[in-house]
């Protein structure tokens, strides 16, 4: 096992836990570790102020260190006592898995971190992203049940073919701006590649409309007023520049409302405008009237076209409880409701999401297909008929009849046996000899086998997945394109030494390192580099040496002037360490 399990990782199903990946701690750089801890000592000054009370708070309850990018292993013990845990994936994996985490109360964290030219802002999941900014918020109650139930509902949206195609190219983009030494062009043609993507997407399936409000209420939500928002999403809580930005009047600030769902972001950009929530308990309101829009919900004839278009697994469940999983082929359709449905391929059967003894993808290895809705000229549904109905239309035992269905379905055979739910209500009767045909068509006939007629007057819900997880073999993912790990230069990993060296000092491990003798290598071997000056600024100013404190800002003043774009990150963590040293006295 790649990972230490606990309770709550025990009940995840197998095809979930194939994304879980070891996070080897010991990979993180001394590099890594100063990013980390100059992100949070930035964010914990900041957000205090502009962050929901529920971010400081968690932070305590979590034990995120800010000082050290958190061991998951530590991070799941104390995740625990709220009811949740944490697992490393590689990137960003497909949305209904990463959903269907969130069903599990399981954090799903991209164990890898920014790099230094990145500090500000990532378009890939990191753990500075995941670890900062989702863990702590989930300590309020309120809004670890809205996640949770985020994910049980966002996992059976269904999805377009076009939004697998985004998700690789997302993914592609967020590996090729993180791996050191991408060509500009090459992330150039990447971004032209989603923004043509999100231009012709056609259509938005339920996936893309819930990913939506998922962007702007888990990644970018505010609450409180619009005049006097809060930060609590973690795209913002995890950004030091973006948490900034989003508190001036540049940002447009808008009540949040199901609108959301209908508005389409950039993950390559800022943010134009952000919602504003009221509290956690309106994401969760929100959230229902959405479901309620749901093919999961609402069924019926649109139900099964969404399924149709999506060529992928998906479930169908009818007004008996019962539930076919497969992928749909076609639908015929009378008076705007489904009439006869038809899978191709392996399709199992179910119900309440219990696979049918004898209805396995074995049974049905080559597709399923049965009629749904009235007899023709009867009032009552087979569902609701009584056993002496049944008898009296002779859907019985050993009976040879032809079934007529509203709109022009026929079923003409033996009956064997009827398969009945907990309620008494038949949900299937199995024919031999049996030809099924719609207007002339046949769509079943005699030298098949046996023919399972599903019984359902309506299509109750249709949505993504199969009803019974046991039933498929989901273990199918593949990661075509892993993160980028390049051979560390010597410059590299010289640079490195120089940064563990002034952590060791910092934190009491060697305090016989020439603190001086290193910034006079760094300043010859590394004269870019602005993080550990900024470290070393720190030292020095703890312990009081003016010469050197002066010699380092000159420095510092010196790659501002070579490099303004890092001017400001420079000023920042010189103005968090006169702020916090002057708390301290």
């Amino acid at each position: 096992m790649s990972y230490e399990s606990n309770p709550i990782l025990d009940k995840l199903p197998k095809h979930l836990k194939q994304f879980i990946k070891p996070q080897h701690y010991e990979a993180y750089s001394p590099i890594d570790q100063a990013v980390w801890r100059y992100v949070m000592r930035k964010n914990v000054d900041y957000l205090s102020r502009v962050a929901h009370s529920s971010y400081m708070d968690g932070l305590k309850k979590t034990g995120i260190s800010i000082d050290h990018i958190p061991n998951m292993y530590g991070m799941n013990r104390i995740l625990k006592e709220i009811g949740w845990a944490a697992v490393a994936v590689d990137g960003f994996i497909p949305p209904s898995a990463f959903m269907e985490f969130q069903a599990y109360n399981v954090l799903v964290i991209a164990s890898d971190i920014r790099q230094l030219e990145n500090i500000e802002y990532t378009p890939a999941p990191d753990i500075i992203h995941e670890g900062a900014g989702h863990a702590p918020i989930i300590a309020n109650p309120e809004y670890a049940e809205y996640l949770r139930r985020f994910g049980e509902i966002g996992c059976k949206a269904i999805s377009s073919a076009k939004d697998y195609e985004l998700y690789h190219a997302v993914r592609h983009l967020s590996i090729i701006k993180e791996a050191a030494g991408t060509p500009q062009e090459e992330i150039d043609k990447a971004e032209k590649h989603i923004e043509h993507l999100q231009k012709n997407m056609g259509t938005p399936s339920e996936m893309a409309l819930i990913r939506n409000l998922h962007w702007w209420t888990v990644e970018y939500g505010l609450i409180g007023t619009v005049d006097n928002p809060k930060i609590y999403g973690a795209g913002l809580l995890s950004s030091i520049g973006e948490s900034a930005w989003c508190m001036t009047d540049k940002v447009k600030k808008i009540p949040y409302s199901i609108e959301a769902a209908h508005t389409e972001f950039d993950i390559t950009k800022p943010q134009p405008q952000l919602f504003v929530t009221p509290d956690f308990a309106f994401l969760s309101q929100v959230l229902e009237d959405f479901a309620n829009t749901m093919a999961l919900r609402k069924g019926g004839l649109s139900g099964v076209q969404k399924l149709i278009n999506s060529k992928e697994l998906g479930t169908i469940e009818l007004s008996t409880g019962l539930q076919i999983s497969g992928n749909f082929d076609k639908v015929m359709e009378h008076e705007g409701k489904p009439i006869y449905i038809q899978t191709k391929g392996a399709t199992a059967l179910a119900y309440r999401e219990k696979e049918l003894v004898g209805h396995s993808i074995a049974q049905h290895a080559d597709g399923f297909g049965t009629p749904i809705g009235k007899l023709k000229g009867i009032n009552i549904a087979i569902e609701d008929m009584g056993p002496r109905d049944l008898k009296a239309y002779k859907i019985y035992e050993g009976e040879e009849v032809k079934l007529e269905f509203e709109g022009g379905v026929t079923v003409e055979g033996t009956i064997i046996t009827g398969t009945r739910n907990l309620r008494g209500k038949i949900i299937l009767v199995t024919f031999q000899d049996c030809t099924v045909t719609y207007n002339g068509e046949v769509l079943f006939q005699p030298d098949w086998g046996l023919y399972n007629m599903a019984v359902g007057q309506h299509v109750v819900s249709a949505f993504n997945g199969p009803a019974d997880l046991n039933s498929f073999d989901l273990i199918t993912h593949e990661i075509t394109e892993t993160t980028i790990k390049h051979k560390k230069s010597e410059e590299r990993q010289q640079l490195e030494q120089y940064y563990l060296q002034i952590r060791e000092f910092r934190e009491g491990k060697n305090t016989t390192i020439s603190r001086n003798k290193v910034f006079k290598e760094l300043k010859e071997n590394h004269p870019n580099d602005w993080l550990l000056p900024v470290e070393l600024y720190e030292l020095a100013k703890k312990g009081n040496d003016e010469a050197f404190q002066q010699e380092i800002l000159d420095h510092l003043e010196s790659i501002k002037q070579n490099n303004p774009k890092v001017g400001h990150l420079i000023d920042d963590g010189i103005e968090l360490i006169e702020h916090s040293l002057s708390k301290v006295k």
